[in-house]
């Protein structure tokens, strides 16, 4: 799952939506009838024409001609997601459901602000547009290496929403920007200013997927785990390298609620080592007792079992004890 805010795919969010909403009535231009046309949506309507502009154009008061007047979301399924949807609802089903997770994650956002008054996307201004292509640009190497044309329709799923947002709340009196990350001097500055977490919006988008459709998450399409890959200890990289290792081995370990603890202690950095790590799931509820004869999957490669570094534990705590 993909979910990201920009400016705008056109570049420039400071005056009017209008160049923006005209680039993303692009499918619907190829259509013959208007029947065919992909209507705009928000939490009220499904069938909203293109005069969104008019709405969003006009809810700016007291912005500078310098300030952000609205901001784009991008909601990308991976195709995985996307297949797994229409085995779920078929072709027309997975739009009206997609849709339904847009405006979830319209609340969310609403929610980050963690303003008093701003507590769903009915407090927004916002109007979404379904698109079924995406399209090989300028920077893609296919076009550069002459393989693809401009403009051409990119392969596989890609059905995707772009929601336009007013930076001003549906009453035209708040400003809410999602670039305001700043935590601000203490708590309750960091409130009055309307400190966005980004992060924590991309996450709630994923968890929402997840719990919405039943979508069984692989620990390596988790968001956390590319972060923690990413941006983690080496020793954090190395449990996870070990944990996906062991998850390709024992399926059980790719449900959620097995991924989400191992998430949240590797992350809490609750392991001093692979090993510990190991031996905690080996003796732990996960019903891996055979792990207990397995290989650990520590970094240095090595064949040394759980069971073999229980027992150095289990010496070394003898020996403490005769010491005594």
């Amino acid at each position: 799952m993909y979910i990201n805010i920009t400016t705008s795919e056109t570049g420039d969010n400071k005056g009017s939506c209008g160049t923006l909403v005209n680039y993303l009535e692009k499918e619907n231009r190829d259509k013959k009838s208007i029947d065919q046309h992909e209507k705009w949506f928000n939490g009220n309507s499904n069938g909203i024409r293109p005069h969104v502009r008019i709405g969003i154009d006009n809810n700016i008061a007291k912005l500078g001609k310098d300030d952000s007047k609205f901001f784009l979301i991008n909601i990308s399924p991976s195709q995985k997601e996307l297949t797994y949807l229409i085995s779920q609802y078929g072709e027309q089903g997975i739009k009206d459901n997609l849709k339904e997770f847009a405006i979830k994650v319209m609340d969310e956002y609403a929610k980050n602000f963690k303003r008093d008054n701003i507590r769903s996307h009915k407090d927004l201004l916002w109007f979404g547009k379904l698109e079924n292509y995406r399209y090989y640009g300028y920077n893609d190497k296919e076009v550069k290496n002459g393989s693809r044309q401009l403009g051409e329709h990119k392969e596989g799923q890609q059905m995707h929403i772009q929601i336009i947002v007013s930076r001003k709340d549906i009453t035209n009196r708040i400003k809410l920007s999602p670039q305001n990350t700043s935590r601000g001097k203490n708590v309750s500055h960091s409130k009055k200013l309307g400190q966005f977490d980004r992060t924590a919006f991309k996450q709630s988008g994923e968890t929402l997927f997840d719990e919405m459709f039943g979508f069984n998450r692989g620990l390596k399409e988790r968001m956390d785990y590319a972060n923690t890959m990413k941006n983690g200890t080496a020793q954090q990289k190395a449990q996870l390298h070990a944990v996906s290792a062991l998850a390709e081995r024992y399926p059980q370990l790719q449900t959620a609620h097995v991924t989400d603890s191992f998430m949240k202690d590797i992350n809490t950095e609750k392991y001093l080592d692979v090993g510990g790590m190991l031996s905690s799931i080996a003796g732990g509820a996960w019903g891996l007792f055979e792990m207990l004869l397995e290989p650990t999957f520590d970094t240095s490669g090595g064949g040394q079992t759980v069971a073999d570094e229980e027992e150095k534990k289990r010496k070394r705590r003898k020996k403490r004890g005769l010491r005594r």
